[in-house]
C-alpha cells in the first residue's frame, strides 16, 4: 500500500523486489540447506554454522538492513536536532521584544519554513537514487527554527499554549502508537482512499484562505481567516481542527506501516533515515494544526 507522506513513495518501502538481499541473507541460507541436503559433514562447516547459531542476533549494523529499533533511535535523534533549533528559534523570536507594544519576530519563522520546504523536496526527489542523511539534518535544523519561532509566537499571544500544544501532540502519537502496535489500528486501502480526498480537499481549502488573507485582507474575517468564522456557533477551525487531528493520526498509520513494510522488505540500513524523516514530518504538522486549534479555542473566548 502506497503511504500518503511523500517520504515513503519509495520503492524500498512498497515493493519486496526492488531491495536485494544483503551477502549471508536469504539466498545464503537456501545454500546452506542445499549443502545439507546434499550430506555435507565437514567438520569446519559444522563448527562454522554451530558459532553462527549461538551468536547473537544480528542487528542493523551487522546486516546493513533497516530495522525499527534503528529507525526510532534515528527518529530520536532528529528530533534532538529540531529540539536544540527551536530553542534558538524562540530566542531569537523573542529577541526583538524589548519593550510593550512589540512584537516577536517572524524571520526565523520564515525562514526555517522556506528553507525546510526547499530541503524537504531536495530530500524526497533524490531519495530515490540516493539518500542524504546530512541534507535530513539540516531539514531537522531548520523545521526547528520555524517551530520554535512558531511557537514563541503564539505563546505570546497566548501564555501558556505550547505546553498544551505538546501535552495534546505526544497524547495522540502514543495512543495512536500504541493502538498500532497492537494490532487494534491498521491501515486500509478503503480508508486511505478517503483519507487522501480529505487531504487534498483541506489543502485546496488552506490555499484558499491563504490568498484571501494575504490578497483580500478582511474578507475572510478573524486572525485566522475562513477558520475564524462559526458554524453553528462554533468556529469552523475547531471542527476542521478536530478533523485534521484524526487525519494527522492516521497518517501516523500509514508512516509506521510503511517502516515496517520497509523492514519486510530488507530495505538498507540509510532508509532508516527517510523514516525518520517521514516520523518527523508528519508529527510536526500535527503539533502546528494542534496548536493552531487551541489558539482559535482561546481566541474565541
Amino acid at each position: 500500500m502506497a503511504s500518503t507522506n511523500p517520504a515513503f513513495n519509495n520503492s524500498a518501502f512498497q515493493d519486496p523486489k526492488a531491495v536485494r538481499t544483503y551477502p549471508g541473507g536469504a539466498n545464503a541460507a537456501r545454500l546452506g540447506g542445499a549443502s545439507a541436503q546434499a550430506g555435507t559433514t565437514d567438520a569446519a562447516t559444522n563448527a562454522r554454522l554451530e558459532g553462527m547459531y549461538a551468536a547473537p542476533t544480528a542487528g542493523a549494523i551487522e546486516t546493513d538492513r533497516m530495522t525499527v529499533e534503528d529507525t526510532v533511535i534515528k527518529t530520536i535523534g532528529l528530533f534532538a536536532i529540531l529540539l536544540a533549533t527551536a530553542v534558538v528559534g524562540w530566542v531569537w523570536s523573542m529577541s526583538t521584544v524589548q519593550s510593550v507594544g512589540d512584537m516577536p519576530s517572524m524571520a526565523p519563522w520564515l525562514i526555517g519554513a522556506l528553507g525546510g520546504f526547499v530541503l524537504a523536496m531536495v530530500i524526497i526527489f533524490t531519495s530515490r537514487k540516493k539518500v542524504r542523511p546530512p541534507l535530513i539534518f539540516a531539514y531537522a535544523a531548520l523545521e526547528g527554527l520555524f517551530v520554535g519561532s512558531a511557537s514563541a509566537y503564539f505563546e505570546f499571544i497566548w501564555p501558556g499554549i505550547v505546553i498544551q500544544a505538546t501535552i495534546a501532540t505526544l497524547c495522540v502519537v502514543g495512543v495512536t502508537l500504541a493502538l498500532f502496535a497492537s494490532g487494534k489500528i491498521r491501515a486500509s486501502k478503503k480508508a486511505t482512499k478517503i483519507f487522501m480526498i480529505a487531504m487534498f480537499g483541506y489543502l485546496a481549502f488552506s490555499l484558499v484562505n491563504l490568498v484571501m488573507m494575504i490578497f483580500i485582507p478582511g474578507s475572510a474575517g478573524g486572525a485566522f481567516g475562513l477558520r475564524s468564522q462559526e458554524v453553528f456557533g462554533i468556529p469552523l477551525g475547531l471542527i476542521l481542527g478536530v478533523l485534521v487531528v484524526i487525519m494527522a493520526a492516521y497518517s501516523l498509520v500509514l508512516d509506521f506501516d510503511s517502516i515496517q513494510q520497509g523492514v519486510k522488505n530488507r530495505a538498507p540500513r540509510v532508509y532508516a533515515w527517510m523514516g525518520a524523516f517521514g516520523i518527523m514530518v508528519t508529527v510536526v504538522w500535527l503539533y502546528l494544526e494542534i496548536l493552531r486549534m487551541i489558539a482559535i479555542l482561546r481566541g474565541s473566548n
